[in-house]
């Protein structure tokens, strides 16, 4: 199976064909064979029929028996060929004229009566010695207008037909084997020519790498059984293109954002060592430093969520949760945070949501830490939860100013952020929606934000009831 396997598709498909057309040419030609065969014996039947009628017709125009002892060459010349045979003799007893070259002994027979015609159900097949069938016959004449009675044994020995069809079985094999043979060529060339638009995909296919990676099948070339195959390519590689473009993004994104906390150490670090200080600096710059590392592994531990979120999976252990109590735990966490800016929260909840208590509180503080830091000061923020469409429905809602429509769709993105100034409250500097969108998605959810004309933003969250990650 392995070897089988390991062959081209073009050598496969034309041993399938030549064994195909074998099988056809041969069943074909063992049915002409079979058929030549009968027909060359009903001849041969027939005729033998036909001659021992003669004879009896040609019995009964004679005088008497005499007449046929006398002259048994004249029977002789009467024969089919020179190893038929030819015996008359009267019943139970032995033949007074036989004519068997090959001495051959009749097959018990009962012979036809006179008033019956010889058909061939009379006819007892037989075999010579070195194999060649015999078609014996035996039947009753009358001799003269004396009313003796003969019995006339006949048989003919199909010597000539088993020659025939001898030559005829090794034409019918050669023909097949030509036939066979030929199928294949054809059949190799065809699929040589028919399988060019396959070689041309996989040439154009090889071009694709990626500093080449907009290279496309071409589809409107492609034969109509495989322009299918050429879309799915061109739709795998346009994907491809769309993930390698957000891989390098988010390559040079990351890049960007540890080369500062990292730029910021290495330069505190340098000014420090250029001379010696008292306790209290050095403990100042470790400060200062403790406050970098912890960016960095916020950002670290971030990263290593979203990419175990969108590769590894994550088994989400869901609890009921109520959402007014939840809700209200998280404005208390954050109302000291919206009250310096003149902010306020506010809660509007029912029901319960089936997630796992720790994303859930992460997801949505995300939302308020996003919402405060961009709320207009003297605003409110508004968290709600209602049951909606089968699921629960989490929104969070704040005035700010409106969002271009092109921004709105790339909130989610990593390290995307419409305003580019920092903030403390901030976390993992534009990864906080890239992580609220993966803790819906593993909780077979989704993320969504609008943003009226008056800059009234909505963060919504939907969890489906029982809904698991696919």
């Amino acid at each position: 199976m392995n070897i089988w396997h390991r062959q081209s598709l073009t050598a496969r498909v034309t041993f399938l064909f030549a064994l195909i057309a074998c099988a056809i040419v041969t069943s074909l030609g063992m049915y002409l064979y079979s058929s030549t065969r009968l027909a060359l014996e009903t001849r041969a039947d027939y005729s033998l029929i036909g001659r021992v009628e003669h004879f009896r017709r040609l019995l009964h125009d004679l005088y008497n028996v005499k007449q046929m002892e006398d002259r048994p060459a004249l029977f002789e010349t009467m024969l089919g060929s020179e190893q038929d045979v030819l015996m008359f003799g009267y019943p139970g007893q032995t033949p007074f004229v036989r004519v068997n070259p090959d001495n051959m002994t009749p097959p018990p027979m009962t012979p036809q009566n006179l008033d019956q015609p010889l058909k061939l159900g009379a006819l007892t097949p037989g075999e010579r010695a070195d194999g060649v069938r015999v078609r014996w016959v035996s039947a009753l004449a009358e001799v003269g207008s004396d009313g003796t009675t003969v019995v006339i044994t006949g048989a003919h020995v199909m010597t000539q037909e088993s020659h025939i069809l001898a030559r005829y079985y090794w034409q019918v094999i050669a023909a097949a084997a030509a036939s066979v043979l030929l199928t294949a060529l054809l059949g190799f060339l065809v699929l040589k020519r028919g399988f060019l638009p396959l070689k041309a995909m996989a040439e154009r296919a090889a071009e694709v790498s990626p500093t080449n990676i907009a290279i496309r099948l071409r589809e409107e070339d492609a034969p109509q059984e495989l322009r299918r195959l050429a879309a799915s390519f061109n739709a795998m590689l346009d994907r491809l293109a769309e993930g390698y473009e957000h891989l390098s993004q988010f390559s040079a994104d990351l890049a960007h954002e540890i080369r500062t906390p990292i730029g910021a150490l290495m330069g505190q670090t340098q000014v420090t060592l250029g001379k010696v200080r008292n306790a209290a600096e050095y403990q100042q710059v470790l400060e200062s430093n403790l406050e970098e590392l912890q960016r960095l592994s916020r950002i670290v531990e971030n990263i290593l969520f979203l990419a175990h979120a969108d590769h590894a999976g994550l088994q989400v252990e869901k609890k009921p949760l109520i959402l007014a109590d939840e809700l209200h735990k998280i404005a208390d966490y954050f109302e000291g945070v919206a009250e310096e800016r003149g902010i306020r929260l506010e809660v509007d909840a029912s029901g319960k949501v089936q997630a796992s208590p720790v994303m859930w509180r992460r997801a949505v503080s995300n939302l308020v830490v996003n919402a405060v830091r961009y709320a207009l000061p003297g605003s409110t923020v508004r968290l709600s939860g209602r049951a909606q469409g089968g699921g629960i429905q989490v929104e969070v809602e704040n005035q700010g100013d409106p969002i271009p429509r092109e921004q709105l769709d790339r909130l989610f993105d990593r390290f995307y952020r419409g305003d580019k100034s920092r903030s403390e409250y901030t976390e993992s500097n534009g990864l906080g929606l890239a992580i609220v969108r993966a803790i819906m998605l593993v909780h077979g959810g989704s993320a969504d934000v609008a943003c009226s004309h008056e800059g009234l933003i909505r963060f919504s969250l939907y969890f489906p009831d029982g809904a698991e990650r696919i």
